[in-house]
């Protein structure tokens, strides 16, 4: 997967949204493949308009505070690449880290959030949610 960072640069290359929208679509084409024992209930995120999945692993060491990684999946190209870039931009982050990062304020960066139509700006939040949810139970696990 594409780091957060080159995403962003190659995003802010194109000027034409037809292009961007082409980048996006590319993005989630480049998505490692979800299992299909991850497609289940579970993993499904709640109030997105196209189907969603966002599989979480908990990283735990000894010393060191707990690690998110995330794997994800949509039915549609265009979501599929914004999973992407959500993921690229939380995956493998301290949970405590995650929870104060603004994938937000990304979006608004990148004026994704006046291109993007209603269902999917709330599916976009869904997705930032339960991610979110998922690092504050890593933080409240032993």
């Amino acid at each position: 997967m594409n780091t957060i960072d080159a995403i962003i640069e190659d995003f802010e290359l194109l000027d034409d949204w037809e292009d961007r929208y082409r980048y996006l679509i590319e993005l989630g084409r480049k998505l490692e493949p979800l299992s299909e024992a991850a497609h289940n209930e579970a993993n499904k995120v709640r109030g997105c308009a196209s189907q969603v999945w966002v599989e979480t692993r908990v990283i735990r060491g000894p010393d060191t505070p707990a690690i998110l990684v995330f794997q994800g999946d949509s039915d549609a190209h265009i979501v599929r690449g914004l999973v992407c870039l959500i993921l690229a931009f939380y995956s493998g982050r301290a949970a405590k880290e995650i929870l104060e990062a603004d994938a937000l304020d990304l979006f608004r960066k990148l004026d994704l959030t006046a291109h993007l139509t209603p269902q999917r700006s709330n599916g976009v939040r869904s997705m930032i949610e339960r991610i979110k949810s998922d690092a504050r139970a890593a933080l409240a696990a032993p």
